[in-house]
C-alpha cells in the first residue's frame, strides 16, 4: 500500500499497538453550555439539535451497552479487538468530576478498551478535569479533543461559539505536560473566512505543538441558523474539488508529527440541506489524495518557521 501524504490516525494506532485500534462512539448524555442557557439557547449556527451524537443515552443504553453491541461487528468488518471510547457527542467534561469520574470508569471497564477521547470545549475544563484524565493517561492511551474551529475571534462571533482563541490557547496549555494527547477541531469553509483566513488557523495550530488535528467541512443542517444563511443566499458552500485544495493546503502547513484524524465530517442524510457532495465520503477522500499526488506536497511542506 502506497505511503499516505499525511501521519493518519490507522498508522498511529499501528505503531502504538502492533494493530488497528477502533473508536467506538459513546453517548453520555451531557449537555452544552451553549446550548442550556449558560452562554446561550441556540448553540453554534451549525450544530444540530444531537450535538453530532447517536441518541443512545435518550434511549436508555448504558454506556457499556453502547460499547458491548458494537464490538463484534468491528471485530468482523476492521478485524481487531482493541476499542476506543470515544466520548462524541456536546460537551464531555461539562459535569461534575464526580459524575465525570464514573462515566469515564465504566467505559475503560470494559474489556479491550485501551484508552478514552473526549471531545469537549476549551471553556469546559479546568484543573480537576484535567487531573482526572491526568491520572487515567498513566495506564491508558487519552486523548481530549478540543472545538477551536477557527483561530479568528470575528468568526468564533459569527458562528456563536462562546468563547475566544486566547481561550483555546489557555486550555492547550494547560493540558501540555499531563500526557493527555490533544486534538484540535477545524471547519474550514466558516461564513466570511478567506483561504487566507484559513491558513492562518492552520499555522497557528502548527505553533502550538498539538498532537493532532480534525478538519471538518462546513455543511449546512436543517432547522439551523446556517440554513436560514444558505437558503437567503448569504453563504455558499465550498465545492468538492476547492475543500479538497483546501485540506491539502492546511495539512501542507502541519508539522509532521501532528497526527490527522480526520479529513472530512459525516452529515446526516435526513438532516443535510448542502452540499450534496459531502455524503460523497470515499469519493472526497479519493479527490484529497489525488490532490496531493497533483500537487506534489505533503503534509509539513509548508511549515512556517518557528
Amino acid at each position: 500500500m502506497q505511503k499516505k501524504p499525511y501521519r493518519d490516525l490507522n498508522t498511529y494506532f499501528r505503531t502504538r499497538f502492533g494493530c488497528r485500534v477502533h473508536k467506538v462512539t459513546v453517548d453520555a448524555g451531557l449537555d452544552c453550555p451553549n446550548r442550556d442557557g449558560t452562554l446561550s439557547t441556540g448553540g453554534c449556527i451549525y450544530c444540530n439539535a444531537k450535538g453530532s451524537g447517536t441518541g443512545a443515552h435518550r434511549q436508555g443504553v448504558s454506556i457499556t451497552r453502547q460499547i458491548e453491541r458494537s464490538k463484534d461487528r468491528i471485530a468482523r468488518r476492521f478485524k481487531t479487538n482493541l476499542l476506543m471510547a470515544y466520548f462524541q457527542s456536546f460537551t464531555n467534561t461539562y459535569a461534575p468530576v464526580k459524575q465525570l469520574k464514573a462515566l469515564y470508569d465504566e467505559a475503560l471497564a470494559v474489556e479491550n478498551v485501551v484508552g478514552l477521547a473526549i471531545g469537549t470545549r476549551p471553556d469546559c475544563v479546568d484543573e480537576a478535569v484535567l487531573d482526572l484524565l491526568e491520572s487515567y493517561a498513566r495506564d491508558h492511551l487519552i486523548w481530549i479533543e478540543y472545538g477551536l474551529q477557527s483561530a479568528h475571534d470575528h468568526t468564533l462571533s459569527l458562528i456563536n461559539r462562546g468563547h475566544d482563541f486566547a481561550c483555546f490557547q489557555r486550555a492547550v496549555s494547560a493540558t501540555h505536560g499531563r500526557n493527555i494527547n490533544i486534538c484540535a477541531h477545524v471547519i474550514l469553509g466558516l461564513p466570511g473566512e478567506t483561504r487566507q483566513d484559513m491558513m492562518a488557523t492552520a499555522d497557528a495550530v502548527a505553533a502550538m505543538g498539538i498532537d493532532g488535528v480534525k478538519l471538518h467541512l462546513l455543511y449546512v443542517v436543517r432547522g439551523t441558523p446556517m440554513e436560514a444563511l444558505y437558503r437567503s443566499g448569504r453563504y455558499r458552500c465550498l465545492r468538492q474539488r476547492e475543500y479538497a485544495e483546501l485540506v491539502c493546503s492546511f495539512i501542507e502547513r502541519l508539522p509532521e508529527t501532528t497526527i490527522i484524524q480526520r479529513l472530512t465530517g459525516d452529515p446526516h442524510l435526513h438532516e443535510l440541506v448542502a452540499p450534496a457532495w459531502s455524503l460523497q465520503k470515499k469519493d472526497t477522500v479519493e479527490l484529497i489524495h489525488r490532490t496531493f499526488q497533483e500537487k506534489n506536497t505533503w503534509q509539513g511542506k509548508r511549515l512556517m518557521p518557528s
